[in-house]
């Protein structure tokens, strides 16, 4: 329970009393159910720590910058380390450093826009035992979970699932179901959050001030189910990216605002940009039909086709009604990524 304490005082985040005894009482849960299978140092010593440096003509350099750090999670027994993409997407170097402070570099394996897995795989195996992966879709609301950075036992914090729910970002992402826990934790880039089993049930992707979606504001993190990995990891591994053509892209991000949809950035060279999308246009339709919200957008556009489909996006510009035809691409294909993959 040490370590919960400790993570409550260092989050930037507000603690409510209540939801600090949660974290408390679900350590404390949590902790209890593993001790019969493996000490819970043993275990988060599978949480390591990366560091990675980005091609400098990268397209994401500007929103994620040139080097980024977080947590990663080692899965098995040759190095293969599992993070959230938006860290190690458009590298060229990265390297794992383990809870002894032990760093080796790493080669990146594979990325994944639609889930947002990444994978990186050091040049020689690290000598650790990896995480077991369970089963998100077994994870309740209220279940007691542990999450664990990088940096050994005092990186983990208690937490319970507050919501599984939909989850949609301004960045064309969308996952029909997400894992969404508090209280927060302070290093939530690439966590694992581990079941009272102890295992693997979801990534790190995000901290957000409404983990519960009512109108209570309870902030926590978003984490990615790792039921997400399964059907696309022999791809991973093999090719860099997932079999097919994937979604359409087009390389806009959107606000909601007053019940309409703000384009907030044109991501340069990207399809909608080619189309004639600005900031500040507001999208009022696909193909004539008027989104209700972000995820219905989205839905609106994947349901066009995959990548390489054509768009028809009305839109307000300027204070006049626009039909934009945008080409849409696979995501993938607009990032400065290794010839490997």
């Amino acid at each position: 329970m040490r370590n919960a304490r400790r993570l409550g005082s260092a989050t930037a985040a507000p603690w409510s009393p209540l939801l600090l005894a949660a974290a408390l009482a679900a350590f404390a849960s949590v902790s209890t159910a593993m001790a019969q299978n493996a000490r819970v140092e043993d275990l988060v010593s599978a949480v390591v720590r990366i560091k990675t440096h980005i091609n400098p003509d990268g397209h994401t350099v500007q929103g994620l910058g040139r080097e980024r750090e977080g947590s990663g999670i080692v899965i098995d027994n040759d190095g293969l380390v599992l993070t959230i993409g938006y860290l190690m997407v458009e590298a060229y170097a990265a390297e794992v450093i383990d809870n002894s402070g032990r760093t080796v570099p790493a080669n990146v394996v594979g990325y994944d826009h639609e889930s947002g897995f990444g994978l990186l795989r050091t040049i020689e195996p690290l000598k650790l035992k990896p995480m077991p992966l369970g089963k998100s879709a077994d994870v309740k609301e209220r279940d007691p979970v542990l999450v664990a950075s990088f940096g050994g036992a005092d990186m983990v914090a208690g937490a319970y699932v507050v919501a599984k729910r939909e989850f949609a970002g301004n960045w064309e992402y969308m996952l029909d179901e997400a894992l969404f826990t508090a209280p927060p934790h302070p290093a939530w880039s690439g966590a694992a959050l581990i079941s009272r089993e102890g295992k693997l049930v979801g990534v790190g992707s995000l901290i957000v001030g409404d983990a519960g979606g009512g109108s209570e504001k309870t902030p926590g993190n978003m984490f990615v189910p790792i039921d997400r990995l399964s059907p696309i990891l022999g791809d991973l591994i093999s090719d860099g990216r997932a079999a097919g053509p994937g979604r359409p892209w087009l390389g806009v991000s959107t606000e909601e605002l007053h019940g309409r949809l703000f384009v907030s950035r044109v991501t340069p060279g990207g399809p909608a940009e080619k189309a004639g999308l600005k900031r500040g246009d507001v999208i009022v339709g696909v193909n004539g039909d008027v989104p209700k919200s972000m995820a219905d957008f989205y839905r609106k556009v994947w349901a066009q086709g995959a990548a390489g489909a054509s768009v028809a996006l009305d839109v307000l510009q300027d204070s006049q009604m626009r039909r934009l035809d945008v080409k849409s691409i696979n995501r993938l294909d607009h990032l400065k990524l290794k010839s490997t993959f």
